[in-house]
């Protein structure tokens, strides 16, 4: 299979191609089309010349025919014989009348007696005259025989054929024979017809035998040389007075068309070679081809042009955004077009620029994230009697999660402390206000082990600092004895701490009232007790990115998971505990979007006394 690697090689093959192949084939369907129509109205026209020179032959036909129907209906009739010659005068005043012969018959010998013939004088011949008033025998009825085939007529030496009508008493005796002799070469005129010219032309009876034609050669029967053309064409002309018969192939090499004659059995014939008739079509084949290819070559070479143009644009901008990819920025490309490409390589400046300030501030992001990662605990504390473990987890690069290990007042007092924090929001605002509420802490708590106090002056301070700006920050700090084994605890608007009891497999909330940080400077807060902390017990500070998790079906992972897993693990590590409960918060999420910072220490007393 070809691979095209070039955005060059795609749009000449789907593009330049498919315009090729569309207007190679109009044409040829055109030319087709163009042909077949061409042939049609050849038909068409040979029909209508055949049907004109067959009238012409019919006209001279039926002029006699009509006097000779008038000459029928003088049967009879008184003084019929004046009327009669009249008629016969009319009929050698016909152009194409040779002669006029009358006979009667004579009923002792059965023979003809005739009273004479004319021949027309209009062609330089001596004639003998009918007399006047010669004796004309009555008939009752006539009829016309029809018209014989041509034969030589040796008295004017031409061809002629012979309109022949009986005369018959009342009987239905002959007494009587009327024969009008024409011209044949005057009736047909075939050679001045001006429609056969460069094809040949013949006239056939009802049997196809040749009566005459304008080739030299002498034909005597049409198909008599077993010619596919003329023998389906003596069929036809048999079947239906009028049509069109085409040879075979792309031309076809012969065209006949052929017309019964109204007032004789003979039908005109045309024979026209198929490259004559076509020879207008192939003359425009040859120049709409010419065209067409120069045509099509001009498209594709415009085509082509604007392609390059286009690719050439898509190339810069393609080599300038590798080169971004690298990290180098170099100077906008210029915008040389206003179409979409010129709208693309404007979008790419813009991009480029907005690209550049990205960078700088996903650097400064980057430093950011650094710097707050170090204020968080760099690794769990090491305290006798204590198993503690903690982990924090922003989604962003920045966050407002927070949590930390505090000594609380003087070192020797046996009081250590765990604060977890949760600022509103998270991002580089968050970020800032859980860097100065972290500073403020760890000041405050080395000066006083009230961690009440404590939480009081850093609310004092945070009020401030987030006045009219709508954030703040919730808190809980935890304070453990670890002399007489109590907690103290402060809980400024953040979720309880937990605390598990192995023994009777039960959580206990570590409640307590208490607005969120930044509120309200005027809150002084209190401090909640509890003693009798136990070896074995577990407690959870969290923030509320945990258990409101959700996953790709909107489902929460909810506070339930958490206490069956410690249920499960509770004899294994403080940081065992905390990344069994974020390896199945990973796997309850999945592949969807953690949108809250997530944050967890856990507690475990290990006392021995």
């Amino acid at each position: 299979m070809i691979q095209l690697k070039s955005l060059n090689q795609r749009m000449a093959l789907y593009m330049l191609l498919p315009v090729a192949i569309l207007l190679f084939g109009m044409g040829f369907a055109g030319f087709i089309y163009a042909r077949k129509s061409l042939l049609q109205q050849w038909g068409e026209a040979t029909t209508l010349k055949l049907q004109r020179a067959a009238h012409h032959v019919d006209m001279r036909l039926s002029a006699p025919k009509e006097l000779l129907k008038v000459f029928h209906k003088t049967a009879d009739k008184p003084y019929a014989h004046y009327v009669q010659e009249a008629i016969i005068e009319q009929l050698k005043e016909i152009d194409s009348v040779a002669r006029v012969s009358l006979a009667w018959m004579d009923k002792q010998s059965e023979r003809y007696n005739h009273m004479g013939h004319v021949q027309n004088g209009h062609r330089g011949t001596p004639h003998h005259a009918m007399k006047k008033g010669s004796a004309m025998m009555r008939f009752h009825q006539a009829g016309l025989l029809g018209v014989t085939p041509p034969t030589y007529d040796s008295l004017i030496e031409n061809e002629t054929v012979s309109l022949i009508s009986e005369l018959k008493d009342e009987g239905g005796q002959t007494v009587g024979k009327l024969e009008v002799v024409l011209r044949f070469d005057t009736l047909i005129d075939i050679d001045d017809s001006g429609w056969w010219e460069n094809q040949k032309a013949f006239l056939v009876d009802n049997d196809g035998k040749v009566i005459t034609g304008t080739t030299s050669k002498a034909r005597r029967q049409l198909g008599e040389n077993n010619n596919t053309l003329e023998l389906e064409t003596l069929k036809a002309l048999k079947e239906k007075p009028f049509g069109t018969i085409f040879d075979q192939g792309h031309p076809p090499s012969e065209v006949i068309g052929f017309y019964r004659l109204k007032e004789a059995p003979w039908t005109l014939v045309i024979v026209a070679p198929g490259k004559e008739i076509l020879s207008p079509i192939t003359n425009f084949r040859f120049y709409y081809s010419l065209t067409g290819v120069v045509f099509i070559f001009f498209i594709i070479l415009l085509i082509r042009w604007v392609i390059g143009r286009t690719v050439s644009s898509i190339k810069d901008v393609s080599t300038a955004a590798e080169r971004i990819a690298k990290g180098q920025f170099s100077t906008s490309l210029p915008v040389k077009t206003r179409d979409e490409v010129g709208e693309l390589t404007q979008s790419f400046n813009t991009m480029m620029i907005q690209l550049k300030e990205r960078m700088k501030l996903k650097r400064e992001l980057d430093l950011a994230m650094e710097v707050q990662q170090n204020l968080l605990p760099k690794s769990d504390p090491k305290i006798e009697g204590l198993d503690i473990s903690g982990k924090s987890e922003y989604c962003d690069e920045t966050g407002g999660d927070y949590y930390d290990f505090l000594n609380i007042g003087e070192r020797k007092n046996g009081k250590v402390g765990v604060v977890v924090g949760d600022v509103s929001g998270h991002g580089i605002p968050s970020a800032l206000l859980m860097a100065t509420a972290r500073a403020s802490l760890r000041q405050r708590s080395q000066l006083s082990d009230d961690i009440a106090g404590i939480i009081s002056d850093v609310n004092v301070q945070l009020a401030k600092d987030v006045e009219d700006s709508g954030r703040y920050m919730t808190m809980f700090l935890l304070s453990i004895n670890l002399i007489d084994r109590s907690l103290e605890w402060v809980r400024a608007g953040h979720d309880p701490a937990l605390l598990y009891d192995p023994n009777t497999d039960k959580f206990h909330e570590l409640k307590g009232p208490g607005f969120a940080l930044g509120v309200d400077q005027e809150w002084r807060y209190e401090a909640n007790k509890k003693s009798g902390f136990a070896k074995g017990q577990i407690i959870l500070l969290g923030t509320d990115g945990i258990w409101e998790a959700r996953n790709r079906e909107g489902k929460m992972f909810g506070k339930e998971p958490i206490y069956e897993i410690v249920r499960q693990n509770h004899d294994l590590s403080a940081k065992e505990i905390v990344d069994a409960i974020f390896s199945e918060l990973t796997r309850f999420q999945g592949d969807g979007k953690r949108e809250d910072d997530i944050t967890l220490v856990v507690i475990k007393n290990d006392l021995d006394y």
